[in-house]
């Protein structure tokens, strides 16, 4: 797999190749990944993955099917292209080997990400279906690789090629072509994509971007539905000390939405070592990695995970909403005032009862994390000394010294060292202008 990540977003990461660790640039999770994608395409492929049987009881997931096929690529384009196309299966069907066909199946919907050598990324939108016909027969996945960061929106687009599969295969190609075709639109705005389907005609399909572009790759309601506030402050408190962190679930679509959630929880700042929303059966000792990182494991292979010889690490069931493994300071890793209020915020609203829309909920949360952000480092840019040509110093000492509360200070000399408060520093002193989203 060369230089495509098969453990995706991260500072010291398993190479997919030998398993090795190994220091490559990145890039981060939930930045605004439009700037890497060249043409502004909604998509680069379609892939179809199908189960080829291997032996009796085993099966190895193959692309069947690929739109739009490139010819005429460059040496180094071409190379690229086969590693993403040997990665993609493998997280299509992260579960292993072992399938049987089956008669009925619900459909799921999950995504993950791949980080390339120079940290450009893409992600991988998934769709897991039956398809049609009788009799027993084998899940598929439908996977959209695209380097934009929209889970909602390609949600929509999985709805349509699901619907279309139901008819034919060749009802699919048009409309992808169709969407290839299209620009992607801004925050806030819509496209309009023609179909034809036989026997419905022409369809007009809206497709929305929503306006808070830090926010369209998350859904907080699938942590806040599987989790309480009190279990998603400890989480909380162990991803902004970056520590390693597990998170196991059966379903995919699980797995995958929390963990986006979990990282979109610290924004403005961004999780940037190992980062893999569904672990793949053969890349399970990820987590003896010494590095920190951010994983989803399906419930099947808890044991083998547990028995693991791992350092320190906070493990969460999403499907008993506890926590199995934890450090043991987890309660007191947040400055208590702000943890108290953290809580209050959280629980104020109930999140569960289908009142609020998901941009209401995903709004009400994002506000209540960044307001402690805002709170304890909002002060940062008056402490950037700016020399002659423009460009800043950060004054460490100075900026946790400012700070009243011994807790605040106490958590600040601890959130200083991490790597995501350094990256976010080393951003403010080359501009003038303070990164987005502090005050």
């Amino acid at each position: 797999f060369g230089c495509f990540f098969l453990s995706t977003e991260g500072k010291d990461e398993a190479s997919a190749a030998e398993n090795t660790p190994t220091r490559v640039p990145q890039g981060k999770v939930g930045e605004r990944s439009s700037i890497l994608c060249s043409g502004q395409f909604f998509f680069e492929y379609l892939v179809v993955v199908s189960l080829k049987k291997v032996s009796e009881g085993r099966y190895e997931p193959k692309i069947s099917y690929q739109f739009p096929k490139r010819e005429n690529l460059l040496k180094g384009q071409r190379e690229e292209e086969e590693r993403l196309l040997k990665a993609i299966p493998l997280f299509c069907f992260p579960d292993g080997n072992n399938w049987a066909p089956v008669t009925e199946f619900t459909s799921e919907t999950f995504s993950f990400v791949l980080t390339n050598v120079d940290g450009s990324r893409k992600i991988g939108y998934c769709r897991r279906l039956l398809p049609s016909g009788r009799g027993v027969r084998l899940p598929e996945v439908f996977c959209i690789i695209s380097c934009l960061g929209c889970f909602g929106l390609f949600s929509k687009i999985l709805d349509e090629v699901e619907k279309r599969r139901q008819i034919s295969m060749a009802v699919i190609y048009p409309f992808m072509q169709g969407l290839r075709e299209s620009p992607f639109p801004a925050p806030g705005k819509t496209v309009t994509i023609k179909s034809f389907i036989p026997e419905s005609g022409t369809e007009l399909i809206e497709l929305t971007r929503p306006v808070d572009a830090h926010l369209e790759h998350v859904e907080f309601q699938a942590l806040l539905q599987r989790l309480s506030p009190h279990l998603i402050l400890h989480i909380f408190a162990s991803a902004v000390l970056e520590r390693r962190l597990i998170f196991l679930a059966q379903e995919l679509s699980v797995l995958s939405q929390c963990i986006h959630a979990v990282a979109a929880l610290l924004y403005p700042f961004t999780w940037a070592h190992t980062y893999i929303p569904v672990v793949p059966e053969c890349l399970l000792d990820t987590v003896c990695c010494p590095t920190p990182f951010m994983v989803g494991i399906q419930l099947q292979h808890l044991e083998r995970v547990l028995e693991q010889p791992m350092e320190e690490a906070l493990v969460v069931d999403l499907c008993q909403g506890k926590i199995i493994r934890a450090v043991g300071d987890e309660e007191q890793i947040l400055p208590m005032k702000l943890q108290n209020e953290m809580l209050m915020a959280l629980t104020k609203h109930n999140y569960n009862n289908n009142v609020l829309t998901s941009e209401q909920v995903n709004a009400l949360v994002s506000e209540t994390f960044m307001h402690f952000f805002v709170r304890l480092v909002g002060h940062y840019s008056s402490h950037i000394k700016r020399g002659r040509s423009g460009s800043g110093a950060f004054q460490e000492r100075s900026f946790c010294k400012a700070v009243s509360s011994k807790s605040c200070r106490r958590f600040l000399k601890s959130f200083v060292k991490t790597n995501m408060f350094s990256l976010f520093i080393e951003e403010a002193e080359k501009s003038r202008i303070p990164p987005e989203g502090n005050g």
